[in-house]
């Protein structure tokens, strides 16, 4: 990639202030440091912010909960995240805080255009009150039943069921979360974003976005549907106040992504830059987020940059899900790394984990940790491969050639090979592609290793001193570009590796090309040690049944907790219409990820089920199979697509299996 003249500024999707760092977060983060690390060794000025997200009914309730104040929750954390990010080698230009005064500021210097501009609004609409609490309940306070689907829900998403975001004033059968009595609905002004005015604008800004096409596709089908609205005012006295209107402060999710510009503002004012030149003018901006935020970032975020005449980010990088063990990534199950507990803790170095996230699949494809595939790729991998070539290439030649770097021509094959190495991976960066990236760089490994035992180096120095010093003197110049092309993604081990060569400052401030300067003859190496330890099987083991133990811990306490179930009657059981189904049709639902569309055959007549079973099952594999049915379930609509009876699966929390009959029968058999 050729240099651009245009300012670059890359950020984070913000941690959230409200809990302790996983390998989640990490998913995010770390490829988003190896980018930063890339552009810079291509020759380009990038600035790299992020910061805590300080703000909404989450971290008020969960500070009331630990007794402490809101101010002293985010503190805590925000101190957390910016000390983990720094063990782990993932270093913002700036860290901020979106509580800070500069961002209070410039979300209501936003705001405050946005309503000039005739895009915030005012109407009253009903709200969750809690009589008790006398007070109104904004998102968390608040828990019911989904109105598109039927489900459990908090009051800000359908948590449970099927994962819409829920405005306020939507959920039905309202519930105050503190006190546990039924709330009420009760008129309140609130303020609005017309989002819906964006729509053309956002069909041609979906078409020119980069980034990663997971980030794009998933956007655009939710603009080809009604864009609604959003409520940007909240009930709360944590957050940032709203201009003008006392006792409300805007949605979390409007200060939150403004503190990219407040970030950026605030480092400007430390390194004597101007941020307008970033969030005024041309420039081009990069953001790395979770899956889970595309519709903010790819949708809301930009409309809302547009309507106040900010500069629009160039490209949006969001990444594929995360497994724990093949489970699905859960917290209160268990199936969780801790970043500081289960791992920097335990003394493993944090470019191992670096290497794991980058190298395991690509960035938009699920990911799925396990300490035992963590130590074969460290044994096979980084010691087999790497450590092994670089180890033997120092230690050879301090030991026959007194320490330096001996005389000898450079094969042009050598230098063919490294020169192809750097282009194909600043291309695979540059795409977003860093198991690819990774991948291209290690191969050089390979290619040094194939090259050293083609060459014997152990049977030359007997014969040909100087041909086997010129063989040496081409092995050590790969492994100098190996440390320059990997340092992006383990800094710290490729720091050593540059100083096990003898070469001087820091191999972060190297650039690719630099892997092709020649080595000075006769300069001294460095004293050498093994980059890489391997793991043995007892030390895999040891993490694995920590991991295990927990999550028997998780599964007892919650069995533990768990209530007994109520005791119905004969007749109560006699009131559900079950009956055996036959699947039709069979396919996904549009914008949904876990949603499919079935049409399935009762015997009398075809109903359309809507099931959240598209993560555990295939179209295509449930053609033909028989299921059981609740027909007499009330309709409800997911995604828009109405639901006209339920199946029955057993619940083993990551899957669902599906209830069958134990031999085909005539579809519309009824079950008692």
């Amino acid at each position: 990639m050729s240099p651009d003249d245009v300012p670059i500024l890359v950020t984070c999707g913000l941690p959230y202030a409200n809990g302790p760092c996983h390998i989640g977060h990490l998913r995010t983060y770390v490829p988003a440091d190896i980018y930063v690390r890339g552009l810079r060794k291509m020759g380009l000025d990038v600035t790299f912010v992020c910061g805590s997200d300080s703000h909404g009914t989450p971290i008020v309730v969960n500070a009331e909960e630990q007794g402490t104040t809101p101010a002293e929750l985010v503190t805590r954390y925000h101190d957390h995240f910016d000390e983990v990010f720094r063990n782990v080698e993932v270093i913002f230009d700036y860290f901020g805080n979106t509580d800070d005064p500069s961002n209070h500021a410039r979300t209501r210097s936003i705001v405050k255009t946005l309503m000039e501009n005739g895009y915030v609004y005012s109407q009253d609409i009903q709200l969750a009150y809690c009589p008790k609490c006398d007070r109104f309940l904004p998102d968390r306070y608040v828990e019911g039943i989904c109105p598109y689907c039927g489900s459990p829900a908090r009051g800000d998403e359908c948590d449970q069921g099927c994962g819409r975001h829920l405005e306020p004033g939507e959920i039905k059968e309202p519930v105050c979360k503190s006190c546990g009595n039924r709330a009420e609905y009760r008129r309140q002004k609130h303020y609005f974003f017309r989002l819906s005015a964006f729509k053309n604008f956002l069909i041609d800004y979906l078409e020119d976005l980069g980034g990663t096409s997971n980030a794009r596709n998933y956007a655009r089908e939710w603009v080809k549907q009604e864009l609604r609205d959003w409520c940007i005012t909240r009930n709360l006295d944590w957050g940032v106040e709203f201009p003008g209107k006392e006792g409300l402060v805007v949605y979390v999710w409007v200060d939150a992504p403004i503190g990219y510009i407040s970030f950026t503002e605030e480092w400007a004012s430390i390194q004597g830059a101007d941020w307008e030149d970033y969030w005024r003018r041309n420039a081009r901006i990069v953001h790395f987020i979770g899956g889970d935020i595309v519709y903010h970032h790819c949708i809301f975020w930009p409309a809302m940059l547009e309507g106040a005449g900010y500069t629009l980010p160039s490209a949006v990088v969001a990444s594929g899900m995360l497994k724990i063990d093949n489970k699905t990534f859960s917290k209160s199950r268990g199936y969780v790394v801790w970043v500081n507990e289960d791992y920097l803790a335990r003394g493993l170095h944090p470019d191992l984990l670096r290497y794991y996230l980058a190298s395991y699949t690509s960035h938009t494809k699920e990911l799925n940790f396990s300490w035992t595939v963590f130590g074969e790729k460290v044994n096979n991998e980084l010691v087999g491969a790497l450590g092994n070539f670089i180890n033997r290439s120092i230690i050879f030649t301090i030991k026959n050639f007194d320490g330096r770097v001996p005389q000898g021509d450079l094969d042009p094959a050598v230098t063919g090979k490294i020169e192809t190495i750097i282009e194909d991976t600043a291309a695979a960066l540059d795409e977003y592609e860093f198991k690819k990236a990774v991948d291209i760089a290690m191969s050089l490994a390979d290619y040094g290793n194939g090259y050293f035992q083609a060459n014997e180096p152990w049977k030359m120095i007997k014969t040909d001193r100087d041909g086997c010093g010129a063989v040496l003197r081409n092995c050590l110049q790969i492994v100098k570009a190996l440390a320059v092309l990997l340092e992006p993604v383990m800094p710290g081990k490729m720091q050593s590796a540059w100083k096990q060569m003898g070469l001087e400052g820091r191999v972060g401030d190297a650039l690719f090309r630099d892997g092709l300067v020649p080595l000075k003859v006769d300069q001294p190496l460095g004293t050498p040690e093994h980059l890489f330890n391997k793991m043995d099987k007892s030390a895999i083991k040891e993490l694995d049944v920590i991991f295990r133990e927990r999550i028997s811990l998780l599964a007892e306490s919650e069995k533990s907790e768990t209530k007994e179930m109520g005791i119905i009657s004969f007749e109560d059981f006699k009131t559900l219409d079950l009956r055996v189904g036959e699947v039709k049709e069979a396919e996904n639902i549009k914008g949904s990820d876990r949603l499919l569309r079935l049409t399935v055959d009762l015997g009398t007549e075809d109903r359309q089920i809507v099931a959240g079973i598209a993560q555990t099952h295939r179209p295509e594999e449930l053609l033909g199979s028989q299921i059981v049915v609740l027909a007499n379930m009330e309709p409800a609509k997911l995604f828009g697509v109405e639901s006209q009876g339920m199946l029955l699966a057993a619940d083993l929390g990551d899957s669902a299996v599906l209830l069958r009959p134990e031999t085909k029968v005539e579809p519309g058999t009824g079950i008692r």
